[in-house]
């Protein structure tokens, strides 16, 4: 899927190029003169005061671009406003300086299905879901216990929110390692993101 960067001031931050090196930047949606047949990953970046103009990129991106998926690179990350941009039909919500190993991280997730909305979102998710939603110490465990040992050990750490990085430096093992099993992990369990780990491995607080 082909990566197209919206960006008012139309240019790719390092960080950007180097995690999507063959991607386009344009200034507006408006401006893209692609097919809208085809399925494009659009980034868009976020200023601060420019929430508006997100909700319109994204209105926008919808209506023309139908088989497309929308990502969030906001200047100035907030829980609040990740939850308003997913709202509006973003996929995924991080902040616009993270470096291209994460931004990897983010498209991969999108692109097979899921979600992306940080650690720190995603723990608040869990900890305000999980007394609602949590499953029963039986179902957890009949859910772990149809991975490997250090898939197990790799997805506990994933669904308390941590990044690929924290998790290898956590294991000590590499990044590229903790990917595997991750994606193992997701087809084996039939989820498609951290967040629906997170909720099919966390127990209910409350009897």
């Amino acid at each position: 899927m082909r990566d197209l960067f919206i960006c008012p001031r139309n240019s790719l931050r390092t960080n950007w190029s180097d995690a999507c090196p063959s991607a386009k930047v344009y200034k507006a949606v408006s401006s893209v003169r692609l097919s809208r047949k085809d399925a494009y990953l659009f980034w868009l970046h976020v200023d601060a005061d420019s929430q508006n103009w997100a909700e319109h990129s994204i209105q926008q991106v919808i209506k023309n671009f139908p088989q497309s998926r929308i990502i969030i690179l906001s200047n100035v990350p907030d829980q609040a406003e990740a939850l308003i941009m997913l709202g509006w039909g973003a996929l995924g919500y991080c902040h616009a300086f993270s470096a291209a190993e994460l931004l990897l991280e983010v498209k991969n997730a999108v692109l097979h299905g899921g979600i992306w909305i940080g650690r720190d979102l995603l723990k608040s998710m869990i900890s305000a879901t999980t007394a609602l939603v949590g499953n029963k110490t039986a179902v957890v465990e009949s859910n772990l216990g149809r991975l490997t040992k250090r898939e197990k050990q790799v997805a506990i750490e994933a669904s308390k929110g941590l990044s690929n990085k924290e998790i290898a430096r956590a294991l000590k093992i590499t990044e590229r390692t903790v990917k595997a099993h991750l994606s193992a992990t997701f087809e084996r369990l039939g989820v498609k993101d951290r967040l629906q780990l997170a909720l099919m491995l966390n127990e209910k607080n409350s009897s």
